[in-house]
């Protein structure tokens, strides 16, 4: 479980395929001092499990699966491009963000990204099975941000994004007409299945399985 509160970035070092599977090797000095083999970090949102740490190199190596480059944007990445990362929620540490399970339900494209005075204007578009996920005001996670939802159309979601988290996040380095990983509310997720069970609403979108 995570908060969607980034707690560092890291520098892709390499994406190396396998056949349908890949490796993601991340320089991260701060998190490779303090990880531990086996646990859990999400990377733009998607929890992966660490699969070798190289304390020389200050590097952490994540191995993805077929499903987790299709659903999500880790298979976009490439050497020198900057991701977001942060470690599992703790027992009893502050929780200043929403409930983010790190499983990524769809990758959205960037529609317009943007400085408006000292903030910036991120509207991102809602794929059309996914539009009733989205409430104004409510949660989203966007590459593992836990964002709040200003603006909602039928097409797009927009969210308002403050000096602070340009700084400690990845989204500087973004354009518009990238894709972005999407995590929708869990507990609207939660309404949404009970809704299915009684057969009031078709549920047909996938979700990402993670390592």
């Amino acid at each position: 479980m995570f908060t969607g509160l980034i707690e560092t970035t890291g520098t892709v070092v390499a994406l190396n395929r396998n056949g349908e599977s890949a490796r993601l090797t991340l320089k991260t000095p701060m998190l490779t001092a303090e990880a531990q083999m086996g646990e859990s970090i999400a990377i733009n949102g998607c929890c992966l499990t660490v699969a070798e740490i190289d304390a020389a190199a200050e590097t952490l190596s994540f191995d993805l699966l077929a499903q987790t480059l299709k659903v999500t944007n880790l298979g976009d990445q490439a050497p020198g491009d900057i991701v977001n990362m942060e470690r599992a929620m703790t027992m009893g540490a502050r929780f200043g963000g929403h409930f983010v399970q790190g499983h990524v339900d769809t990758t959205a494209r960037i529609l317009d990204w943007s400085e408006k005075g000292q903030d910036h204007r991120l509207e991102v578009e809602l794929p059309p099975e996914w539009r009733t996920q989205v409430l104004p005001k409510g949660s989203i996670c966007l590459d593992g941000i836990s964002l709040t939802a200003a603006e909602v159309t039928d097409k797009s979601v927009t969210c308002w994004i403050i000096p602070h988290t340009c700084e400690m996040t990845h989204l500087l380095t973004r354009k518009a007409g990238q894709r972005i990983n999407v995590e929708f509310d869990m507990l609207g997720k939660y309404v949404r299945g009970l809704l299915e069970n009684q057969g009031l609403v078709r549920g047909d979108a996938p979700v990402a399985e993670t390592n």
